[in-house]
């Protein structure tokens, strides 16, 4: 199993940390923890020793330690460094290269892989300064998981929050093959780079669209795109060569995959069939049925109530499963409400698509970490387990792989 070196910088995001200590060792990984004086003031060395069952090192200025060069021991020993949380300040010490404390004299001083996992304000996340100094970490190969999106200890509501435990065990395991294993409640599977897919071109569409309404105005849906992106990063995991088409998110695009941002439905169709041919399309994107005819100036409130005049949306599905350079998998994505397999057995016939994945949206699916879904084929329905976004990816990245041999 893997070394974890876990730095707990100082917000109230850092509760978290101790569940995470609790998950990896649960997965069997060893991890070593390093408490700011920030992270002190909200968890304390004694229940993070208590979890990890090792030594928490928290003072640069330990003498029996630097007498052996602690810190680069400490920075060397470990397979990965994970900062969570990652705050603001911290962010901006590493990106300046400071070296004042225990924390970032170990982060200039590794030479392993490290991930930052930013907790903060939403308004601090979104300041150039922050934005600045997260470009710079990821130039320099520092991998960021993005924040989730909600509402925060502050009060405010937006992007920052740190994602739950579970989600950034998931994270890692889905981009460091060293940090998977086999746990209860995961999908089991084989795939990772293996090559499955080499020669192969995957089309996925992924997130929203955004339907304008007037030049501020648009119609949306709360798609967050995580599943049609850890598709994407499955499938080019696997040798395809991938190519995204992603409507309004802020998702970082997976490695080795090349990305097309559009906005809404016309336009993701457009690029769709520009995109072909592909051996396989997976169509993940939450597409708006409808669209209004836009007005060219914003509407005032003192108009009164606007009329929206609606019409259809094309039909990307529709238009693959009736296309000259058909994919020869064709998949399509169905959120249901209720009746979903029913739906999506209705909606597979209807489209001329291979597989629907259907799932229930009735909760928190959109905008989570985790999913559970049915697949719908021609033979009948498999039941999945709820698991990880990146696992329920995975595993029908491999049902893909198998079937297009």
């Amino acid at each position: 199993m893997s070394r974890i070196l876990l730095i707990v910088g100082g917000g109230i995001a850092a509760y978290k940390a101790s569940e995470l200590v609790r998950l990896l060792r649960k997965e069997g990984h060893s991890v070593t923890p390093v408490l700011t004086e920030g992270g002190s003031h909200f968890v304390t060395p004694m229940s993070l020793a208590a979890l990890a069952e090792s030594p928490v090192y928290t003072s640069l200025w330990d003498l029996k330690d630097e007498a052996e060069m602690g810190h680069i021991q400490l920075s060397r020993a470990a397979d990965l460094v994970l900062v969570c949380p990652a705050t603001a300040d911290l962010i901006a010490r590493m990106a300046a290269g400071q070296a004042n404390d225990l924390a970032t004299t170990i982060l200039l001083a590794t030479d392993k892989p490290v991930v930052a996992a930013p907790a903060m304000n939403v308004r601090m996340w979104r300041h150039a300064a922050t934005q600045a100094n997260i470009a710079a970490l990821r130039t320099r190969g520092v991998t960021v998981i993005e924040p989730d999106e909600g509402p925060m200890a502050c009060g405010e509501y937006g992007p920052g929050r740190l994602p739950e435990p579970e989600a950034i065990l998931s994270f890692l395991q889905n981009h460091f093959p060293f940090v998977s294993s086999d746990v209860e409640g995961r999908i089991s599977t084989s795939l990772d780079t293996n090559g499955s897919l080499a020669g192969k071109h995957i089309l996925v569409t992924a997130g929203p669209t955004h339907e304008p309404i007037d030049p501020v105005r648009v119609i949306a849906n709360r798609s967050s795109g995580k599943q049609g992106f850890a598709i994407a990063a499955a499938a080019a995991r696997a040798g395809a060569r991938v190519t995204l088409i992603a409507g309004p998110v802020s998702l970082p695009t997976p490695g080795g995959v090349a990305r097309i941002d559009v906005e809404t439905a016309q336009q993701m169709a457009d690029a769709v069939e520009t995109a072909l041919p592909a051996d396989a399309a997976i169509l993940v994107a939450a597409v708006a049925d409808w669209k209004v005819d836009a007005a060219s100036s914003k509407l005032k409130k003192s108009d009164g109530p606007p009329v929206l005049s609606f019409s259809p949306n094309p039909d990307i599905l529709r238009i693959l499963g009736e296309h000259p350079d058909r994919p020869n998998l064709l998949i399509g994505f169905a959120a249901e409400t209720n009746d979903v397999v029913a739906n999506a057995e209705a909606k597979l016939r209807s489209k001329k698509a291979d597989w629907i994945v259907a799932n229930d949206v009735s909760g928190d699916v959109m905008g989570g970490h985790r999913n559970r879904v049915h697949l719908v084929t021609r033979e009948g329905v498999e039941d999945w387990p709820e698991a990880a976004k990146e696992d329920v990816a995975r595993h029908l990245v491999e049902r893909i792989a198998q079937d297009l041999e």
